[in-house]
């Protein structure tokens, strides 16, 4: 299809754009995408507008947003972060990657890039290419469940059976947790059963917290992994769990926190409430030293390439890139069929 780029003009403005071949530096190579996922979760935000990077900067150095001081630097080029592709040159000092290696890394929708070969990892042997696009959100739902610090035995609900959510009731169930899975879509919850969920909530019927509760004698979830990005859903696993538990809000929050009450139960039960993002030095402060952000996308590979992990049954929809603007607006439209939406160059 030649060198093309997905370009975002402005909210819901979606094109695919050409663009001229990067040249090959010293140290790098040059990759040929062959699938690439789409977010349902931050990519969204661009797209909807809604991320807040779009209407304040972030200070690096102080780690705050503050207000803009330029306008919103559309077009935004070739975001994305679920890549696989084939090698097809390489710089001539560059010998542990080689042409015709599948590979598998993080540079946005577009047909061709050229990186740095540390910044691209080659798929372990036999393994569909497919199951690559989910490195970057297994490692997600992988630093949820490092941040939960679950434990053989522990009682875990995990609220949002999305990609990410299904990834972590996986990752949970792994753990040794006994899994609870809370979503209103059923086909959903129907993954997370056969991931190894111990019990679903359809939260259209359900209470969270009930079950929670009734499950554990009273007492409620040890841990509650928040993977929606929902206010009314992080509001829940407050209330679905144990006095002095841990609730991990992995998910990405927009707008204002209207559904959460933390004059409620997070207040009066002492809810430990900890923030799990994916781009850190490191999944919790005691893991660093330990766990890097390489180490848990590598780690979540190797659990796909060992066959703990079978991401592919997650994979609704592929489509040509050239259908890129349809197939965001098909994770727009929110339907409960739709998961993993791949885009094939």
């Amino acid at each position: 299809m030649g060198n093309w780029v997905v370009s975002l003009a402005g909210p819901r403005r979606i094109s695919l754009e050409p663009c001229p071949p990067d040249p090959l530096g010293p140290g790098q190579v040059r990759v040929r995408t062959r699938y690439s996922g789409i977010s349902a979760g931050t990519e969204l935000t661009l797209y909807r507008g809604s991320n807040p990077r779009l209407r304040k900067d972030w200070d690096d150095a102080a780690r705050m947003f503050v207000p803009r001081q330029t306008p919103v630097p559309y077009p935004l080029i070739g975001f994305g972060y679920e890549e696989v592709g084939e090698v097809v040159e390489v710089a001539p000092e560059v010998v542990d990657r080689h042409p015709g290696q599948l590979v598998w890394g993080i540079w946005g929708h577009r047909a061709e890039a050229v990186l740095a070969a540390g910044a691209v990892w080659p798929l372990p042997a036999d393994l569909d290419p497919l199951a690559a696009v989910f490195a970057r959100p297994g490692a997600i739902a992988l630093t949820a469940v490092l941040a939960g610090d679950l434990h053989l035995g522990d009682w875990v609900g995990v609220f949002g059976q999305g990609v990410i959510g299904l990834l972590a009731t996986r990752l949970a169930a792994l753990s040794g947790a006994r899994v609870v899975a809370v979503d209103r879509v059923p086909g959903r919850l129907a993954h997370a059963t056969r991931y190894g969920a111990r019990s679903t909530v359809d939260v259209a019927t359900q209470s969270a917290a009930a079950v929670l509760r009734d499950l554990t004698g009273g007492r409620g979830a040890d841990v509650c992994l928040e993977l929606s990005g929902a206010y009314p859903a992080l509001h829940e696993a407050i209330r679905s769990t144990a006095h002095a538990g841990r609730v991990v809000a992995a998910g990405f929050y927009q707008g204002q926190a209207d559904a959460l009450g933390l004059g409620e139960e997070f207040h009066h039960n002492r809810i430990q409430l900890v923030a799990a993002q994916v781009s850190g030095p490191t999944p919790a402060p005691s893991m660093a030293g330990r766990w890097t952000g390489d180490r848990v996308a590598q780690t979540f590979m190797e659990l796909v390439a060992e066959h703990s992990v079978d991401p592919l049954p997650l994979v609704s929809h592929i489509v040509d890139a050239s259908a890129v603007a349809d197939a965001l607006a098909l994770l727009d439209r929110g339907a409960g069929d739709v998961l993993q939406v791949v885009l094939r160059f």
